[in-house]
């Protein structure tokens, strides 16, 4: 902002960060989905979707951590507050969004409600999320028959496609939350009907406690709610709520219903189970707890609406009067009664401020010079990662032992799943990928999150980076776990590069965050030297590398016999890896000489990396591109010559030196005499070309840059309308072929959903455009325009005869990924949703935007995860033009 003058939120921030107030005590922490999650998993195979279903959810409780709609809750979520409703029509609440478990989907997972996320800052002050329900009784049946019959050739057949909302017959709900305190929190409900006819909404806004009290023996302590006057009593906190339209307060027990769901044998732990609530109002069953006490209550709302029209519901949930850290607040007991007898004297003021703050602080975030087409774009991408952020319980050992209150798992599970990693203790809230379709964190997934999120809080961005590398998370081998589904994959190791991002952003002065993460780095570097250098040439392997079906083979099962593959990536991102950990060792010397030594290594490290990647086959000089090469058993090597985003991550490995080793004779002195020894490593330092000192240090030299790009930027190869394609369209007509083992496989150019389910991934990576590894080039080539200078052009696109520098086509590639929000030419649908008018033109609809997973590679049509604010918010750093 200008000057020193701080929005009312950053201020907040500060606070928080300061701990002089727990602003991030209270948030959206609730996943959208904890069914179908490994850690409810307990069969003996390893069927996460089949052991816990979605119709089981409404029944069951879960072991770890709670789902539900626009959902609150604490940091260990002690307790949840969320939405129900039901439309008259459907055979249960709607409590949470439905979708189609993996096998159920013609292309695996996928979620099916619309739901978004609107507005949100840091501490969730201010927060906004929107849903559009159907009047008539939702099509679950008709989702999972339909998918079922189409195949991988087929669309997925989605919600809209049913017609259920023709004619505008559905509810717009929008969930309001503001703060008037750090535990505080105002909940508006607007219901509007948008069809042509009056009609009837049951709303429920359900408070209930996590289950912390059955895996035990004894049981643990059972937390309470109970009936007050015009509120909800939960312990130490109170959900007051208005009567006017309130037709009752509905209590039941966060258990099991064991009966309903396992039959003849199976008893139940309370009268009145989880589901109670669901059966007295969609069955009319006498199912609640007469007594109005239990572990789950919900207020029932039942309205009738004109239509058109809408009807507002306000909520109140604070707690007892404690201050941010625990002490008695001077007049406490004064203001909490106040809140008790008044509890909605101040309501609408706290909103309407909440609101204004929040649209200060996203005003301060935003070029003045925005446009309200992509300011829309940045706030709700920035939105999505502040209802991103989620609580995440998994304690390995004991998931794999059981729980004392019930039967031991089947045994072996360890060999399924985890088995090495039962010192992985996780109870922290975490930036999520999705809310629905990843309810779980990815670590490199995680750390191109944090460099999003450390443009509205970096204090949260660094103690997200650091929590992974602590030793409840970090193997004893330096491994960093991948995600639930399999701690020991490999993820490519961009927390370095996050970190240095996240410093810059805060500043560039938090030298102790630098130094801890930089210690804990050392150890994942050495392990990936360790392990992942089977042929000791510093060419690297780790199998998919976070990019799924990209290659011929699978890259992550290839059997010994086989060979092994010598990876263009792997070997990149070990080439980054270096030179990231080459600039936080320079930046740190600048005040400890200690790091001067170690900054030494890792410019020696890179160099051989980049030696090897440049001269011992990945590239070829023929084809001008870098590319995986199989390593035979007999020693004889293949080019597995496929155009891809593994052959361009060479190119993001990058360094600008200026100003990096000035003032560290040690440091330079160390380099001048191992380019002595080694000269060929000077083939790696790329001097500007108006003189001056050594600036760039790079795998791929300006030469070779010019040679790839030349691949890359064909509008018939890998450069398309929105981005760059993860595989190139000239395989389309040019498969590649290779025989392993006695097979033949194949990689052609698929430019939408994947038609393999091959390599264990529902997404595709063999043609859509993927959001992380085109921002890391966007900003490679601003790095090599630096060097280069704006005198250095190449022809963009290829054929055009247009020449342009780097930098510039660096803003051209980031406006084609941006244009996938905006609307098109005249107006038009955007490209992410021009599938289906009513998401992209409808008044109603067009200004909710989707971040999907992944786009296709020719339309731009968005595809995969719908709430994928992980890494496609990097969009939002595209807009600030802050890519690298």
């Amino acid at each position: 902002m200008p000057g020193d003058e701080r929005s009312t939120e950053h201020q907040r921030v500060e606070a928080a960060d300061a701990r002089q107030a727990g602003w991030r005590d209270w948030g959206p922490y609730v996943a959208e989905r904890a069914w179908g999650t490994v850690r409810e998993d307990y069969s003996a195979d390893g069927d996460a979707w089949r052991f816990f279903p979605y119709d089981h959810a409404r029944s069951r409780t879960y072991r770890w951590n709670e789902d539900g709609m626009a959902g609150f809750c604490d940091l260990d979520q002690t307790w949840v507050l969320a939405l129900a409703l039901w439309n008259g029509q459907d055979d249960h609440l709607k409590e949470r969004m439905f979708g189609l478990a993996g096998p159920e989907g013609n292309h695996g997972e996928d979620a099916k409600d619309y739901w978004w996320y609107l507005d949100g800052t840091p501490t969730h002050s201010w927060q906004r999320w929107r849903y559009h329900y159907p009047q008539a009784r939702f099509p679950y049946d008709e989702l999972r028959a339909e998918n079922a019959r189409r195949g991988v050739l087929d669309p997925e057949y989605e919600l809209a496609d049913t017609g259920v909302f023709d004619d505008g017959r559905y509810w717009v709900v929008t969930a309001d939350y503001a703060k008037a305190g750090p535990h505080d929190l105002l909940l508006r409900l607007t219901v509007e009907n948008a069809g042509p006819e009056t009609a009837k909404i049951d709303v429920l806004p359900t408070l209930w406690f996590r289950n912390t009290w059955s895996w035990d023996v004894p049981e643990g302590e059972k937390p309470a709610i109970t009936q007050g006057d015009g509120a909800l009593i939960a312990g130490p906190l109170t959900l007051a709520y208005e009567t006017a339209d309130a037709s009752a307060a509905l209590f039941c027990d966060n258990e099991t219903n064991a009966v309903k769901l396992f039959g003849e044998g199976a008893t139940n732990r309370s009268a009145y189970p989880k589901d109670a609530i669901n059966d007295f109002v969609v069955n009319g069953a006498w199912s609640v707890n007469p007594q109005k006490t239990g572990t789950k209550a919900s207020v029932r709302y039942t309205l009738t609406v004109a239509p058109g029209e809408s009807r507002v519901l306000r909520l109140r949930l604070a707690h007892s009067g404690d201050d941010p850290v625990g002490r008695r607040a001077p007049d406490a007991d004064r203001a909490v009664l106040d809140r008790e007898r008044h509890p909605f004297a101040d309501f609408d003021e706290v909103m309407a401020a909440r609101e204004a703050e929040a649209d200060a602080f996203h005003d301060a975030v935003a070029p003045t010079d925005l446009d309200a087409d992509r300011k829309r774009v940045l706030r709700q991408s920035l939105a999505g990662l502040t209802w991103s952020k989620q609580f995440f319980h998994y304690d390995v050992r004991r998931w794999l032992a059981g729980d004392p209150a019930y039967a031991a798992p089947p045994p072996g599970r360890g060999n399924i799943r985890n088995g090495g990693w039962q010192h992985l203790a996780a109870k922290d809230v975490i930036l999520m990928p999705d809310a629905w379709e990843y309810p779980w964190f990815a670590a490199w997934d995680l750390a191109f999150h944090c460099m999003t999120y450390a443009h509205i809080d970096p204090g949260f961005a660094k103690s997200q980076l650091v929590l992974l590398l602590r030793e409840w998370y970090t193997h004893a081998s330096g491994q960093l776990p991948a995600y639930e589904w399999d701690f020991g994959d490999v993820n490519p190791p961009t927390q370095a590069h996050a970190a240095l991002v996240v410093f810059r952003l805060d500043g560039g002065t938090d030298y102790t965050f630098l130094a801890r993460v930089f210690h804990k780095l050392l150890i994942n570097f050495t392990w990936w030297t360790n392990t992942k250098d089977a042929g000791q040439n510093d060419l690297f392997e780790g199998g998919f590398m976070g990019l799924d079906n990209i290659a011929p083979v699978n890259r992550s099962t290839l059997p010994p016999d086989a060979g092994r593959i010598e990876q263009a990536d792997s070997t990149a991102w070990m080439a980054v890896y270096a030179l990231d950990l080459l600039e936080m060792a320079l930046t740190l010397a600048h005040h400890d000489p200690a790091y001067e030594d170690v900054a030494v290594k890792f410019f020696e490290h890179f160099t051989r990396i980049a030696d090897a990647a440049n001269d011992e086959g990945l590239w070829s000089d023929d084809d001008a591109f870098y590319y995986d090469v199989l390593t035979l058993p007999d020693g004889t090597k293949q080019s597995l010559r496929v155009r891809s985003l593994v052959g361009l991550v060479p190119v993001t490995a990058s360094l600008t030196l200026d100003g990096l080793a000035d003032g560290l004779p040690e440091f330079q002195a160390s380099v001048r005499a191992f380019i002595r020894r080694q000269p060929e490593a000077a083939d790696n330092l790329h001097l500007h070309p108006r003189g001056g000192g050594t600036t760039l240090l790079a795998l791929v030299s300006p030469e070779r840059l010019t040679r790839v790009l030349a691949k890359v930027f064909d509008e018939q190869g890998m450069l398309s309308p929105h981005g760059i394609r993860s595989i190139s369209a000239w395989h389309r007509e040019h498969p590649f072929h290779i025989s392993v083992g006695g097979t033949e496989q194949q990689v052609d150019y698929e430019p939408g959903e994947s038609t393999s389910h091959l390599f264990g991934g529902n997404s595709n990576w063999r043609g859509p455009v993927w959001f992380p590894l085109n921002a890391l080039i966007i900003g490679s080539l601003r790095d090599y325009e630096g060097n280069l200078g704006e005198a250095h052009t190449v022809e963009y696109p290829a054929g055009s005869g247009v020449q342009r520098g780097l930098g510039e086509i660096a803003d051209d590639l980031a406006d084609r990924l941006i244009s996938l929000f905006t609307p098109g030419a005249g107006g038009g649908p955007r490209a992410s949703d021009a599938r289906y008018p009513l998401l992209s033109q409808d008044p109603r609809w067009r200004d909710q935007l989707f971040f999907y997973e992944y786009f296709h590679g020719d339309t731009g049509q968005g595809l995969g995860a719908s709430h994928q604010t992980g890494w496609t918010a990097l969009v939002a750093r595209l807009i600030l033009k802050e890519s690298r």
